[in-house]
């Protein structure tokens, strides 16, 4: 029997320290090309695709890594740009915005790091960062983060340059795709003149002089699908005959180890935040050649897993997902306004400079 999230089952994932352990999503994607299209996954340097290779000798693709999953989650809660229509999902959050040289204005939700990053400490958000992560450390009070950065709880952040301080994702999401074939491509380069029959070049046989003319497109240019000048393959993508699946995981144990003086309400707060962002269809455009849409055919599976490894089936659509957040971010009092922070150089330089000393220092040390 499929449940419906009541606020007591919504109390037993935040308050019950022997409560369920994780919500979880699966759901199947598909290519907007259909389901014997060819989609690109990312490339690594020196790997090229991320493929393992199963006992039995599946291959198994990484299409969007859990760090790429929670950098395309956390800008679901961006305020509108100008001229576009509102986004509600902002209303559930602070926002953070940071003036860096000639106007450049970054929004803290683009910011791969959080809390945690550089160019956060390089404000005058620096020392109220500082604090919070202490607070978190000292008291295990996550209260401070929230007020500052209520997605750095949900996506995880690490302050690994002053406190130390490490966020364990609650919200945590992968896709991959199953039993997949390796594609490789081959291309064609024609000028659109003969520039040695026309006279706009001296013909030569010189090697070197015809690789730079081929490279700088003044001659043919061919891509084959095995490049021996680099020793590398030319990828084409992946066949996927099994699968694509994307993996939501809400982690329930670390959202109950958040704590402050309103630890009911913040624990509900940030549970539902990580509702809206997990319930998300994702962003469909992950790179050029990976267009993913949900399959309309196999409706999403939520399931509750609980201490002793039981599930129990739950209904959730974003709608609804909404609706517990809003009403968890009212009861905790959000202010969704936005604070506006401008990048210090001064604060930057020094960062750099007192590295460079300590280097300096940790080298004569050594030396003597």
């Amino acid at each position: 029997m499929t449940e419906t999230l009541t606020d007591t089952l919504i109390a037993s994932m935040t308050e019950d320290p022997r409560g369920p352990v994780a919500l979880v999503l699966r759901r199947r994607l598909l290519p907007v090309e259909g389901e014997s299209g060819v989609i690109f996954p990312p490339t690594y340097a020196d790997i090229g695709y991320s493929i393992d290779e199963l006992a039995d000798g599946t291959k198994v693709a990484t299409i969007d890594s859990v760090g790429a999953q929670a950098n395309r989650m956390e800008p679901l809660f961006k305020k509108a740009r100008p001229g576009r229509p509102e986004n509600p999902l902002s209303a559930l959050v602070p926002h953070v915005e940071i003036v860096v040289g000639n106007d450049k204005v970054v929004d803290l939700l683009d910011v791969g790091h959080r809390l945690g990053d550089a160019l956060v400490r390089c404000t005058e958000l620096a020392d109220e960062a500082r604090a919070a992560f202490a607070a978190l450390l000292r008291d295990g009070d996550a209260t401070a983060i929230a007020k500052l950065a209520p997605t750095s709880l949900l996506f995880g952040a690490w302050d690994s340059r002053e406190t130390q301080a490490k966020l364990p994702r609650i919200v945590q999401a992968v896709i991959r795709a199953w039993d997949v074939d390796i594609l490789h491509r081959a291309a064609q380069y024609n000028p659109p003149i003969d520039y040695v029959a026309e006279g706009a070049l001296a013909e030569t046989s010189d090697k070197a002089q015809n690789d730079t003319r081929s490279a700088q497109g003044f001659r043919h240019a061919p891509a084959v699908w095995r490049d021996d000048a680099r020793k590398e393959q030319v990828l084409g993508g992946v066949h996927v005959r099994g699968e694509i699946r994307r993996d939501v995981t809400i982690n329930l144990v670390a959202l109950r180890q958040i704590g402050g003086d309103r630890g009911p309400d913040l624990r509900a707060y940030v549970l539902g935040l990580a509702l809206v962002a997990a319930a998300d269809p994702g962003e469909s455009f992950l790179r050029q050649g990976c267009l993913l849409t949900p399959d309309p055919a196999v409706p999403p599976v939520w399931d509750l897993v609980g201490r002793d490894g039981t599930r129990r089936p739950i209904r959730l659509n974003p709608d609804e997902a909404f609706r517990i957040a809003a009403a968890a971010a009212a009861a905790y009092g959000v202010v969704p306004g936005t604070r506006t922070v401008t990048f210090d150089k001064a604060r930057a330089q020094g960062a750099l400079d007192a590295k460079k000393d300590a280097k300096a220092a940790k080298k004569a040390k050594a030396a003597g």
